[in-house]
């Protein structure tokens, strides 16, 4: 594997990254040992500390690290774990948690833009990954974690929890039983009441932030005042707007629940509409994925307007079925009278954790839901949505693998540059 200097600092790692050669894959103890407990470092401490107290409060795991480049979020998150079993580290360079032999898990909530390097990487050090969503910054990316995870046997599963909650699992298997008949279309929604983000200015990095490795895979740009640690999101050079913060968990249920992988054709429009700032992605944002057989996903995101509900609709010829953000649903019939309405709640969050421990102590890397692969195929609508958005075209895809046809343009926005030293390869 392709791997900086500047990160991988021990001198075994060094010569490697000097050589190409490629890291073999070490069996975790948690592959060669059932029984044995679960030990876990996370990376990215904004969502990775709910992420890590989650984990935490599993039976059988302990949190060894908590890793942030903001090393006064580090000492924070450590300091909220101290009644956690085992003794948990405050560090600020992951590759001490992919040096430690005893590290089973590497859960990766850093900016998007670090996603997939470290998932790879992960995989490559014989470490398993709990990777946030979306799972990539970009498609080429995607591609490559579901080859890493393939070649280095690892679990990898994407945090879109929903696929673990109780009464969406139950409304789902309802849709594939024909409770609505033939499902033809889903609208997913979003609403939030984002302000602006304002025109940023280049200031001196605060001493408490490695930047540089923040940037890490990401080709090297000044500091600005309005970036770190979360309106990255709104960069197109390290995040994947609201289509890729929110909108894939909606749409990731969508494409569940209509049983499709790959789009035929994808089509965007929106833009900036609601304040003139630094933000690049769109604040205002209509989607639609077309798929073989008749079948269409669209998205309505609304990143600075309230007004509105719901969550996922799906719409079949002989009815429609509604599922809400915190799991519950309603079932309709063709003359829209409710037939069933299911006020169970649960966004799945502990049970998505016991899901991939589950997978690990098993060793059963597939058995997942939400794998790598699936995880990629959601993802990857998001960066069409978002392709679809920049050059303004209609996108014609490769249902076999959702590829852009006939569009060297568009085809060229698959992948992105990287800092020298940083490209992710398998």
């Amino acid at each position: 594997m392709s791997i900086s200097r500047r990160f991988f600092l021990g001198q075994t790692a060094a010569a490697s990254a000097a050589t190409g050669i490629t890291l073999s894959t070490n069996k975790t103890r948690a592959a060669s040992a059932p029984s044995d407990k679960v030990v876990i470092g996370v990376m990215g401490l904004s969502r990775g500390q709910a992420l890590a107290t989650a984990f935490s409060r599993q039976p059988g795991v302990d949190v060894k690290y908590v890793c942030d480049v903001d090393r006064q979020r580090a000492a924070q998150s450590a300091k909220l774990l101290e009644n956690a079993p085992g003794q948990c580290e405050p560090i600020t360079n992951f590759r001490r948690i992919l040096d430690d032999k005893e590290v089973d898990v590497l859960v990766c909530a850093p900016p998007n833009h670090w996603h997939a390097p470290a998932t790879i990487l992960a995989c490559s050090a014989g470490k398993h990954v709990y990777v946030e969503k979306p799972c990539s910054h970009n498609a080429h990316e995607g591609e490559l974690m579901v080859q890493a995870a393939r070649q280095y046997q690892r679990a990898v599963q994407m945090g879109s929890q929903r696929r673990s909650s109780q009464p969406t699992q139950e409304a789902i298997q309802k849709l594939h039983g024909g409770v609505i008949g033939r499902v033809y279309l889903v609208s997913c929604f979003y609403n939030s009441v984002r302000g602006s983000i304002g025109k940023g200015n280049v200031v001196p990095v605060p001493g408490h932030i490695d930047y540089d490795l923040w940037q890490g895979p990401a080709p090297r740009k000044p500091y600005l005042s309005n970036v770190v640690h979360y309106k990255w999101h709104w960069r197109w050079h390290w995040g994947n707007g609201e289509l890729g913060n929110n909108g894939i968990h909606s749409i990731d249920l969508a494409r569940w629940g209509l049983d499709v992988d790959y789009p035929l054709r994808v089509t965007s429009s929106g833009g900036r509409y609601c304040f003139d700032d630094d933000q690049e992605t769109p604040d205002t944002h209509l989607v639609s994925f077309e798929f073989a057989g008749k079948r269409a996903i669209t998205w309505r995101g609304l990143s600075c307007h309230r007004h509105g509900a719901g969550f996922v609709s799906f719409y079949g010829d002989k009815g429609a079925l509604d599922i809400s953000s915190d799991g519950s649903y309603k079932i309709f019939d063709i003359k829209n009278k409710l037939i069933d309405d299911v006020q169970v709640k649960g966004r799945g969050g502990a049970r998505h954790i016991d899901n991939f421990l589950t997978a690990i102590r098993n060793d059963t890397p597939l058995a997942l839901n939400a794998e790598i692969l699936g995880g990629h195929q959601s993802t990857l609508l998001c960066h069409l949505g978002n392709i679809a958005q920049r050059t303004g075209k209609t996108l014609d895809c490769d249902t076999k693998n959702g590829r852009i046809l006939n569009d060297t343009d568009a085809a060229a926005m698959w992948k992105r540059e990287y800092e020298p030293g940083w490209e992710p390869q398998v």
